[in-house]
């Protein structure tokens, strides 16, 4: 399962994606950066609403016109969690790379169980009772939240997430906000840079016959 709740956090998959994740999906190079092409998602539908009486039914992605993927940059970490879970665990007969014991697709319990047990262990009582990390679905948010905070264009972020542009916006509007100090030195250095390759205002003021001009 570490593999699986690394997906949701480094890569902001939505739980459904993780679980459609298969092995083609994968881009894992031996180094740096790999890649997620990521081609379904398969949410709980009910046994009733299936085609095949399952309990998920595998479709395109939330968002997306039929038939379309969508690219996500992984960092070295998750490649390296990845590439350990296939190595260990290998896949499912249809190629998915989370699975149960006996080849089923995971479902809300299972994993709900194991993020439980994980938050007993690794959170302080008053921790538990918090909202810190409730649900594994947190971990997304946590990602989106971490690539806003570090000056992500809110456009990149919402491509990677499977977002639309004004949701992103409107959900994530306390990351954005919190980043004008970062904001104003970005731009203050763009200024520079600017005024460096192509000094116009200097040359426009030096040139002859302005300096003694009113303004």
């Amino acid at each position: 399962m570490e593999a699986f709740f690394g997906c949701l956090y480094y890569a902001a998959l939505r739980p459904s994606e993780a679980v459609a994740l298969r092995e083609p999906d994968l881009v894992l190079p031996d180094s740096g950066w790999g890649r997620i092409d990521l081609a379904s998602s398969a949410p709980r539908a009910g046994t009733w609403w299936t085609d095949d009486g399952a309990s998920r039914q595998e479709r395109g992605l939330k968002h997306r016109p039929a038939g379309e993927t969508r690219s996500i940059p992984i960092p070295p970490v998750l490649v390296e969690l990845l590439r350990n879970h296939l190595k260990r665990f290998g896949t499912a007969t249809d190629g998915r790379v989370f699975s149960t014991a006996r080849g089923g697709p995971l479902n809300d319990t299972g994993y709900g169980e194991v993020w439980e047990r994980a938050r007993r262990a690794a959170l302080s009582p008053a921790q538990q009772a918090s909202s810190l990390a409730r649900r594994p679905y947190d971990l997304r948010h946590a990602a989106v939240s971490l690539w806003l905070n570090s000056g992500v264009p809110a456009t990149e972020v919402a491509r990677r997430a499977g977002h639309g542009l004004a949701v992103l916006l409107r959900v994530y509007a306390n990351c954005i906000d919190g980043q004008a100090a970062a904001a104003n030195q970005r731009i203050a250095s763009a200024l520079d840079d600017a005024a460096a390759a192509v000094p116009l205002v200097k040359l426009a003021t030096a040139a002859p016959g302005r300096a003694s001009e009113p303004a």
